[in-house]
């Protein structure tokens, strides 16, 4: 992490740390409300529920100083997906978006989207950058991609797509704030699932868009008002004091993570490895430039399906479950959602266990699987 990004993270934490009254509390109010008084011509920035709570904007305002833009909040990073592409698209349109990333994003595509008249191409993450983009009203890219960690150069994206009169998304679920900025790369869009590290606990699912143009941000944000896309006040306070340990957490699963990737790659029942920090993944030198950390996610490849389900089971320290980002390390087989991955692919998230325990049970259990 840069010294810069540390700041911005400090200030962050601190944005409220001498503006409060005496007696003021620090950590925002949950406030459970449909209605607000309106006593006459209705005014101010609480009216009605669905349009505003005092605890999104807590939340909204943290996260908007850690990503250097406005901010929306939703119930879901798909919320925020949806929001985006319906918020943004309409007949005629035109989108692209990664065939190797996350397949929920295709699927709420294709169910909804082409209906509507709106156009829907894929394009591999590694291939976007050279893609031609006439045409295309939005650009949507997941980098790292989901589960394959296959990178695009999101300055190389962004200037194709504005030369072609497309605004860029990026989907930086993967990566936080603290791990890459893209809107600092040219993209228009930040999507992110806060399900995943900026809570950090998967005790709740989360997400939020974040734009620097107001024209680009309103359509969004009036998808959540008018469709009723809303968060719930509990969650956002969750995800307010979630996001307050994310540096902390996210520096301890991005420095394991390097570590046991490392290992992983040299482990000999361990048939591929991918991961942005290796020198052998074939976007290392991207990585170097475009990303702050290089993640929690570690991609391998075990002999069998067999063998997967083997490892899988025996690790003591990996939770079998679907989703990334925790305190706690998991893993799955990503063959078994139909994602286009070999038989004995898994997806490993790299949680804040003590480094040299996890890997202890990590190469215990590869050992077991046999």
């Amino acid at each position: 992490m840069t010294d810069r990004i540390a700041e911005l993270f400090t200030r962050t934490l601190h944005r409220h740390s001498k503006d409060r009254a005496d007696n003021e509390a620090f950590s925002p109010p949950i406030v459970n409300t449909s209605i607000y008084s309106l006593p006459a011509v209705p005014s101010g920035t609480y009216q009605y529920a669905r349009w505003g709570n005092p605890t999104w904007t807590a939340l909204e305002d943290a996260l908007a100083l850690l990503e250097g833009a406005p901010v929306v909040t939703f119930p879901s990073g798909m919320a925020a997906v949806a929001a985006v592409l319906c918020g943004l698209l309409k007949s005629g349109d035109r989108v692209l978006l990664p065939s190797d990333g996350y397949y929920t994003t295709r699927i709420c595509a294709d169910k909804y989207l082409v209906p509507m008249g709106i156009a829907v191409d894929t394009c591999p993450t590694a291939q976007v950058a050279a893609r031609d983009l006439t045409g295309y009203r939005l650009v949507l890219v997941e980098t790292p991609s989901n589960p394959g960690l296959d990178l695009a150069d999101i300055a190389a994206v962004a200037q194709r797509a504005h030369a072609a009169g497309a605004l860029l998304a990026v989907d930086n679920t993967t990566m936080t704030a603290l791990g890459q900025r893209p809107l600092e790369l040219g993209a228009d869009l930040v999507i992110s699932s806060d399900t995943k590290a900026v809570n950090g606990h998967s005790d709740l699912l989360f997400g939020h868009v974040a734009a620097r143009d107001e024209a680009v941000l309103a359509p969004v944000r009036d998808w959540r008002k008018i469709v009723g896309a809303i968060p719930g006040s509990f969650e956002a306070w969750l995800v307010h004091r979630g996001l307050e340990t994310l540096e902390v957490r996210f520096s301890r699963m991005c420095d394991s993570a390097q570590t046991i990737a490392e290992r992983l790659a040299a482990h000999a029942r361990v048939k591929a490895v991918a991961y942005p920090g290796l020198a052998t993944h074939p976007a290392h030198a991207l990585a170097q430039r475009q990303m702050l950390r290089m993640g929690c996610l570690i991609a391998l490849e075990l002999a069998s399906e067999a063998a997967a389900n083997a490892f899988l089971a025996a690790c003591d320290f990996l939770r079998p479950a679907t989703s990334f980002g925790s305190v706690h390390s998991s893993a799955e087989r990503r063959a078994r959602w139909g994602d286009a991955v070999p038989a004995g692919f898994i997806r490993l998230s790299v949680g804040c266990e003590p480094t040299e325990m996890l890997w202890g049970e990590i190469e215990r259990a590869l050992a077991a699987s046999a």
